[in-house]
């Protein structure tokens, strides 16, 4: 079954993983995540996947709580869905991401600094 897999840094301290496996030219599972590290960690902003059997979104809190949505689409369906939204929304879902972390002034300037140095983020896992 043909697989595809890559990472897609779209900022200093951002990426979208992307992972989709194929089936008779069928989609028949896949992930698109977006990631934020914060304090040299990999955190989940938001994540379309088939995970439990069907398509749906995950959205995250810091603490890695999620909230779930339900797809009514095919899988190839919600896989476009998913690119087009986290490639064209990313930067409106990181913004909203920080914003609602409980974060102190003393973590929000690690971030900022980190971002002016050029960050190097934790290595990257596919």
């Amino acid at each position: 079954m043909p697989e595809t897999n890559y990472t897609l840094p779209v900022g200093a301290d951002t990426r979208i993983r992307h992972y989709h496996r194929t089936q008779a030219r069928r989609v028949v599972e896949f992930i698109v995540q977006l990631e934020i590290a914060v304090a040299n960690e990999w955190k989940p902003v938001i994540r379309y996947d088939t995970a439990h059997g069907f398509a749906h979104i995950d959205r995250y809190n810091l603490r890695g709580r999620a909230k779930k949505e339900r797809l009514v689409l095919t899988f190839s369906e919600a896989l476009t869905r998913a690119e087009r939204d986290i490639k064209q929304n990313w930067s409106v879902y990181r913004e909203r991401f920080l914003r609602r972390m409980a974060m102190t002034a003393a973590e929000k300037k690690m971030i900022e600094n980190q971002n002016r140095q050029g960050f190097a983020p934790p290595a990257i896992y596919v």
